[in-house]
């Protein structure tokens, strides 16, 4: 690298990470949901920490599917922001808060009746009520995640980022102490166990929802998007439909992603409570994880959309390949300072023998998971930048449910035969959702280097 391209890499990473920061605390806040129910759920029961696995797979395919949806809003609005059509970047999220409010009210039936879900996972008769009223609970707060997905997928479009994280660790000071006593107990209550999380993740959610309205009511930033004075706009049939193109591929290919891993533990609750409770852990740490190189990602998308709606391709381009170097650099040395720490990491979760054994064969696979999923969020986000959301949307089907998946469930169950016992079991799933995440990052790559090449003009 000559010294031009060190110097161009270096103001790259300020201008990146000067965005990714406020986004990475914020989404370690929205992890910490379930990191702390998972925390405090494990020192209640192994029980309960099983149906957290199998409720957490449910709910997180449900929301995370229409999440994908609602956030087509910030490459929309991030070209808008570049090319100075303010008002039309604030129609924008009028449009997106209509596309949540219907959104929700189909997530939120899934969940009232959650029957698939617990087939799937073969759910036992002593399991099957504390999930279903954990889903009940989250069925409740589903609304005001997806409206508070608009407002931050706006405000990441406009370099807004600080304002979303200010809430998000609100929202998490009033889920931590509501999650360790409506679970654990405490002062003569005696507890709800996983129930509990689900009624405090409503509590929580539906207060952030609500401080982000007050905020767009009160910022004097937002005056020049027209956001306010005539209340909720009528819906908009061109803009819904705009944001409905890119966001439909972009809301399956969330749930492809999700799915390929949150399945997981619907296959894997199938080998017994231990089992599933051990990969709850890792599902978790890996979850918190990704938050870093998710910032980057979303950091990145935003310069990019920025510099897309201003018409400088160049920067554009440049801005997304050093957004992927810097995110897999991050991504490496974290994957390798879990590993080597991971036996005192899954202690923390843990004080139960059994459930700490399933958990840390799970986590040898940390690092080159971890790069893998690192590579190919940064690149689809990139893609997402420039609208492009199809083609992402096949290569993680193929990778993710063809290698990982399936994979997973031929290596995982032994079904062929052929199966070391290292790898069967949890391992299988996770040695071939690691592949399957190499294969997708390989193509979302080539596929980036094919959409902004400047000889496509892009």
């Amino acid at each position: 690298m000559s010294a031009e391209q060190a110097a161009s890499m270096r103001g790259s990473a300020r201008r990146i990470m000067a965005l990714a920061w406020p986004v990475f605390i914020g989404q370690l806040s929205v992890v910490g949901f379930s990191t702390v129910d998972t925390f405090f759920t494990a020192r209640h029961s192994a029980l309960d920490l099983a149906a957290l696995s199998v409720g957490a797979t449910a709910y997180i395919t449900v929301f995370i599917g229409l999440m994908g949806m609602v956030l087509a809003l910030g490459p929309i609005v991030g070209q808008h922001f570049g090319a100075k059509r303010l008002v039309q970047a604030g129609e924008q999220l009028h449009q997106a808060v209509w596309v949540a409010l219907v959104l929700a009210m189909v997530g939120s039936t899934v969940l009232v009746f959650p029957q698939p879900f617990l087939a799937m996972a073969d759910v036992s008769p002593e399991l099957e009520p504390k999930v279903r009223h954990y889903l009940l609970a989250l069925a409740f707060s589903l609304p005001a995640s997806l409206l508070f997905a608009a407002f931050r997928g706006y405000n990441n479009a406009v370099s807004r980022q600080r304002a979303v994280m200010v809430l998000q660790v609100a929202a998490f000071g009033i889920k931590l102490p509501l999650s360790a006593w409506l679970i654990g107990g405490g002062g003569g209550f005696e507890g709800l166990g996983v129930v509990g999380g689900g009624i405090s993740t409503a509590v929580a959610m539906w207060a952030q929802a609500g401080a982000a309205l007050w905020v767009l009511r009160r910022d004097r930033f937002y005056e020049p998007f027209q956001l306010r004075g005539q209340g909720l706009r009528r819906p908009n049939r061109q803009a819904i439909a705009e944001q409905l193109r890119l966001g439909v591929p972009m809301g399956l290919a969330v749930l492809v992603e999700v799915t390929g891993f949150s399945f997981m533990a619907l296959f894997i609750a199938r080998l017994g409570h231990t089992e599933v409770a051990g990969h709850q852990i890792a599902a978790n740490l890996v979850s918190m994880m990704f938050m870093l190189p998710m910032a980057v990602a979303s950091a990145t998308t935003t310069l990019v959309a920025q510099r897309i709606g201003a018409q400088d391709m160049a920067d554009a381009r440049r801005m997304g390949w050093h957004g992927l170097r810097l995110g897999l650099v991050l991504a490496a040395a974290m994957g390798t300072a879990v590993f080597f720490a991971r036996g005192p990491i899954v202690a923390l979760y843990t004080p139960d023998a059994a459930v700490a054994a399933a958990c840390l064969p799970l986590l040898a696979w940390v690092v080159m998971f971890h790069l893998a999923d690192a590579a190919q969020i940064l690149a689809t986000f990139v893609l997402r930048a420039h609208r492009v959301a199809t083609a992402p949307l096949f290569i993680l089907a193929g990778s993710l449910w063809g290698v990982g998946l399936g994979g997973g469930w031929l290596v995982g169950y032994n079904k062929l035969g052929i199966t070391p016992p290292a790898l069967q079991g949890a391992p299988g799933f996770w040695a071939m959702c690691t592949l399957g995440l190499w294969v997708a990052s390989a193509s979302l790559i080539a596929l980036q280097a094919w959409v902004s090449s400047p000889r496509r003009g892009g």
